[in-house]
């Protein structure tokens, strides 16, 4: 992982079977848009920029359509390698967050797993609703015809957080 820092600040030891990417039984990701007509500069690069002011509530109960289990093969990208688009999406919020750094929306996404690209595709619709560009039903109907094509836009990778891998919890026994 060099040149880029890197701390190991805890360890377990887990049995010889253990995977770090198919033992995982959760995952966590936050997206951050700033929501302001000034550009970024301690967030370049970190953060997608929208500078059209943003309706989080209406994204966020357009966001609620997703919320389940469902076929999610519009908000999958061409190279997904998944056997099954069916995934179960336990969490979609959105929220408006002031920081220091100015206007945020924060939108939240937790699932067992996720299809490539699927949360920068649910994003960019939601930044749809909140720009009143699509109605918040469009979520579900763009959701219904499981096609690529009614995908509205992709958002951009910076501003994608991977926050927690969730495991069960199985420690060896020490020797």
């Amino acid at each position: 992982l060099r040149p880029d820092p890197i701390a190991v600040t805890a360890c377990d030891i887990v049995p010889d079977d253990w995977h770090a990417r198919f033992s995982c039984t959760g995952r966590r990701y936050l997206y951050r848009i700033v929501n302001r007509r000034a550009p970024l500069a301690l967030l370049r690069g970190k953060a997608w920029q929208v500078a059209t002011p943003l309706d989080a509530d209406a994204m966020h109960r357009a966001a609620q359509a997703l919320v389940g289990r469902h076929d999610f093969t519009t908000f999958r990208s061409v190279h997904c390698q998944a056997a099954d688009p069916v995934k179960t999406l336990d969490l979609l919020s959105v929220q408006r967050v002031e920081t220091p750094l100015g206007n945020e929306i924060h939108i939240h996404a937790a699932a067992r797993s996720f299809l490539h690209h699927q949360v920068r595709s649910m994003v960019g619709c939601l930044k749809l609703v909140g720009t009143g560009t699509w109605p918040e039903s469009r979520m579900a109907e763009a959701l219904a015809v499981r096609d690529r094509a009614a995908l509205g836009l992709n958002a951009p990778p910076h501003g994608l957080y991977f926050v927690e891998a969730i495991y069960p919890d199985v420690k060896e026994e020490p020797i």
